[in-house]
């Protein structure tokens, strides 16, 4: 049975909305960002301050690429579309939702861009992070859903389950 990758922005939802995916179609849920916390046993931020992002970076693929589920909701981190190999494997059986959010609310909800773990190159802001990755949430992704609203949620949520049911 095919699993759901959540893909989209820092502070787009993925966690929040993947538990609630999950529990509404009666599927397990896997979130990538704690994967990677637990295999190097620290936080994402200490990882990229401590080893860097481009060991961030491979973490995160080696992560993506060796995950082997069923029927699992995977809330990936905003930077695992950076790696072509670890998406190739998570697609594989699996529908790709890119959770859209506008910049402005990114923004909003984003507040601690230095302090949350979110791989980045020194000197970028939210607006290039934005820049750089929105076009590869749009190709790796077979469905999409928008999430203007935090306040929205169930909304979205019912979008989310009635798009991925007519893939399923």
């Amino acid at each position: 049975m095919k699993n759901i990758v959540l893909i989209g922005m820092p502070g787009s939802g993925k966690s929040t909305l993947g538990v609630l995916l999950a529990k509404a179609i009666g599927y397990s849920f896997i979130d990538t960002d704690l994967i990677i916390g637990k295999k190097a046993n620290m936080p994402l931020q200490q990882i990229l301050d401590r080893n860097g992002l481009d060991y961030f970076l491979e973490l995160e693929q080696e992560v993506g690429e060796s995950l082997e589920c069923d029927r699992t909701v995977i809330a990936t981190g905003g930077s695992m579309v950076m790696s072509d190999k670890a998406m190739q494997h998570l697609a594989e059986d699996s529908v790709v939702l890119y959770i859209d959010v506008p910049l402005d609310e990114i923004k909003r909800r984003v507040t601690n861009i230095r302090t949350r773990g979110i791989a980045f190159n020194k000197g970028d802001t939210l607006d290039d992070v934005f820049d750089e990755r929105v076009p590869l949430y749009e190709k790796y992704a077979d469905l999409s859903v928008v999430f203007e609203n935090a306040a929205d949620i169930e909304n979205t949520v019912d979008k989310m389950v009635e798009k991925v049911k007519s893939v399923l």
